[in-house]
């Protein structure tokens, strides 16, 4: 019998999981909660809120949904798998108390140093003047991190004492994103990447590795973002720095969840360093990343569903240690549920087009028209991160809106195809960068 699958969230992250459920020959139907114009097209969308845990559950209910996905750590934080657990319905994501890997700051702190995993050092305020004075006290730049979930928008590299000075401001003064503590940390410096993994309980199964980046402006300059264009793989990482990547963080710290009672049941990212000490954490999220989702997914062959199902089966993470219990009740090895990861060797890279003034105040409601044209060539996938349709336009409804992705025989020709096909885009309030693969190329 062919499955209905519920994913929950709106952004460029969640239809890309819509995009590959779509490909699954085990699916039947896609809705989507609260979707957006993209996602339409491939499911059917709900309008409710993705942290509306009651109306989702409902909803769940209502439909006999076989499987619920979990895309934003704003729905996971909420407590969203707590519920459809004890509701004895499938679902792919992680805890509340799980989530706070990523939820705080802090927690994520005192779990690396509590179980070896490398990091920058580190120390955590609640009180302005106390963070001012140690920050004023150390070399800059100084790297301050709200303790809380920000959307990405949370840390502030400080280059000198007036910018620390206004950036603790804000987050212990102001309350910018709500009241809360702020990590202040070493600096690091090196490469950026991003290790995610699809972790039940001990066992990690690692997809190939990608890079974004984070500033708004060309030659990595101006305000932090949520992303503005991702790539994958990395010609710069090693193989022995993936197996270090692998062994000393990423099975380190899911084996650390499971001893301190809160295992991991869904996607674990690591955003590392390649720091000339070695690989370093930079902080860890409980969830699939945004833009990295869109450029990793597209090379995965093998069935999502079975993947996202062989997680999602089964009472607790804590049974699937010695064996996990699936939808008959016969208790099967973890590893005979999830099938083997294949990759495709192709590259992959994309632009994300935002509205002009992010990741500050921007308009919204411009129209967008060439995606169409856009999509002639097969080796380009486009999705939607901020549209809405509206009178049979799309049109713009966030601050990232799209995210043009190309595949290649290597980056070059995938940066070459996204970017031929970003410029068939036309929309009056939207830019993009050029030089997203700049690390590579």
């Amino acid at each position: 019998m062919k499955k209905k699958v519920l994913v929950v969230g709106g952004g460029g992250r969640c239809h890309a999981i819509v995009d590959t459920l779509s490909r699954s020959p085990q699916v039947a139907k896609i809705w989507c909660a609260p979707g957006n114009a993209g996602i339409a097209a491939q499911a059917e969308c709900v309008p409710l809120k993705d942290t509306d845990v009651s109306g989702l559950l409902s909803f769940a209910k209502e439909q006999g949904i076989d499987l619920t996905v979990v895309g934003p750590e704003a729905a996971l934080s909420v407590g969203i798998v707590d519920a459809f657990r004890a509701a004895g319905l499938a679902i792919f994501g992680h805890t509340q108390a799980a989530t706070r890997i990523e939820s705080s700051k802090e927690f994520a702190k005192i779990l690396m140093e509590k179980y070896g995993i490398p990091t920058a050092d580190y120390r955590s305020f609640s009180d302005f003047q106390e963070a001012l004075d140690y920050v004023n006290a150390r070399p800059f730049p100084a790297v301050l991190k709200y303790d809380g979930l920000a959307a990405g928008k949370g840390v502030v590299i400080a280059a000198n004492p007036q910018e620390a000075e206004a950036a603790l401001r804000s987050m212990l003064l102001d309350e910018a994103f709500g009241k809360g503590r702020v990590v202040v940390e070493d600096h690091l410096t090196g490469p950026e990447f991003s290790f995610m993994a699809f972790v039940d309980g001990e066992r990690v199964y690692p997809m190939p590795l990608s890079q974004d980046h984070k500033r708004a402006f060309e030659g990595d300059k101006g305000p932090n973002t949520g992303g503005m264009g991702a790539y994958s793989p990395l010609p710069f990482i090693t193989d022995e720095d993936y197996e270090y990547a692998l062994e000393k963080i990423m099975k380190p710290v899911a084996a650390g969840m499971v001893a301190e009672g809160c295992p991991f049941k869904g996607v674990l990212y690591g955003g590392l360093m390649k720091t000339p000490q070695g690989i370093k954490v930079v902080e860890f999220n409980c969830r699939f990343g945004d833009p990295e989702t869109e450029v990793v997914l597209p090379r995965l062959k093998t069935d999502i569903y079975e993947v996202f199902s062989a997680v999602a089966e089964g009472g607790t993470s804590l049974e699937a240690l010695e064996g996990t219990i699936d939808r008959e009740g016969k208790v099967v090895p973890a590893s005979e549920l999830m099938p083997e990861l294949e990759w495709s060797d192709e590259a992959t890279l994309g632009f994300v087009l935002a509205s002009r003034g992010y990741p500050g105040s921007y308009s919204k409601g411009f129209e967008i028209s060439g995606l169409e044209d856009a999509l002639e060539e097969p080796s380009i996938r486009i999705y939607h991160m901020g549209t809405k349709a509206e009178s049979g336009q799309i049109l713009t409804a966030g601050g990232r809106v799209l995210m043009v992705v190309g595949s290649g025989k290597d980056l070059r020709e995938a940066r070459d195809k996204a970017l031929a096909a970003v410029r068939k885009i036309h929309c009056d309030n939207l830019f993009f960068r050029t030089d997203i693969g700049h690390w590579v190329l």
